[in-house]
């Protein structure tokens, strides 16, 4: 009877250590998540300082010939005599609605232009990520077990080349040879596309997967030896620890011992960067899609610096700070939850 008892007890204390952990697991996403608020109200500071401290939007918006009745108009309709604390309410009030107003250039909505400019880098990016996880993954545990080989000094070469050569050079070297030498692959553009609802993507027609290769390999070797890197560093670590040299002892497998449990252990940290940089990739494809005149964002910012095109300057800044809190609001979830040596307790994780 005393055992029934026990067992019914522990039994009750389940469910009790389930919510538990349930408060604790909420009251850590609210915490980012009001941290994440004050990055975006920081950044969206910023980003209003370009429309008051860059330039006048007025001369921006009308011609040399404009009477001073004319501009004294303008700046009343567009609320800039207005104090300033109110002006940044308006801003932030329409960034939250994503309503980022018209270009000083194009003369067209800002939101627009963005809807129309975000598949094309978000698809470039995604490439990019896979490119570098597919093929950075495999070299860096390969590079972690295999340390002396021939193919391990190769896999080091490369990634050391993909550290130390700067992108736009890496992609002028792709163009010469893959598309002036050779004549394989497509040096500017993206292809033909294919409209599905709003979205327009080049990943269903074979000109755009052939124009998507040079631009990916580009952006993504980078990131490809980050994460070659940091596998290697994480696997010769984790080899060292005393639960391996244990597993070893047990005569487990070397297949078993290196992938079910040096792997998982390395992957941790590995999620967190990986989740990190394909926000990276997004914000600095700026250089990859001007090499490539790949028509994304980072090309519609490059112009709009170009022309002092203040509002799209800042709605890109703000779309590219709010993927960053996104990524790493995402990555700090998904890092608890696949690490149980890490419970949620007192400030931090």
């Amino acid at each position: 009877m005393r055992i029934v008892r026990i067992t019914a007890a522990a039994a009750r204390a389940v469910p009790v250590g389930i919510q538990r952990e349930k408060r604790r697991m909420l009251a850590f996403a609210i915490r980012r998540l009001i941290e994440a608020l004050m990055v975006m109200l920081a950044v969206a500071l910023i980003a209003f300082a370009l429309f008051r401290f860059v330039g006048d939007p007025v001369n921006q918006m009308v011609g040399q010939d404009a009477t001073l009745e004319d501009r004294a108009r303008l700046r009343q309709e567009l609320g800039l005599d207005d104090p300033v604390i109110a002006q940044f309410g308006r801003f932030a009030l329409h960034a939250v609605q994503f309503d980022f107003g018209i270009s000083y250039q194009l003369k067209q909505p800002v939101t627009s232009m963005i809807a129309e400019r975000f598949p094309a880098t978000f698809e470039l990016a995604l490439a990019a990520a896979l490119f570098a996880v597919a093929l950075g993954i495999p070299m860096g545990v390969y590079t972690g077990i295999y340390r002396e080989s021939w193919l391990s000094k190769i896999f080091l070469t490369v990634s050391l080349i993909g550290i130390s050569l700067p992108t736009f050079l890496i992609g002028i070297l792709l163009i010469y040879l893959f598309s002036v030498r050779l004549g394989w692959l497509s040096s500017f553009g993206r292809g033909d596309v294919v409209a599905i609802g709003f979205w327009r993507t080049g990943l269903l027609t074979l000109s755009g997967l052939k124009a998507l290769i040079l631009p990916s390999i580009t952006l993504g070797l980078f990131q490809m030896t980050l994460v070659t890197r940091l596998v290697r560093a994480e696997m010769l670590e984790v080899l060292r620890t005393d639960y391996i040299k244990f597993a070893r002892a047990r005569g487990l497998s070397d297949r078993a011992i290196n992938f079910g449990h040096a792997l998982s252990n390395t992957l941790v940290p590995v999620i967190t960067v990986i989740g990190l940089q394909l926000g990276s990739i997004i914000a600095f494809a700026i250089i990859t899609e001007t090499v490539f005149q790949w028509p994304g964002m980072g090309l519609m910012f490059i112009q709009a610096v170009q022309n002092a095109d203040i509002p799209v300057m800042a709605a890109y800044l703000l779309l590219v700070a709010f993927l960053f809190v996104l990524i790493n609001f995402l990555v700090d979830l998904i890092y608890v939850r696949i690490d149980p040596r890490i419970r949620v307790q007192g400030q931090e994780v």
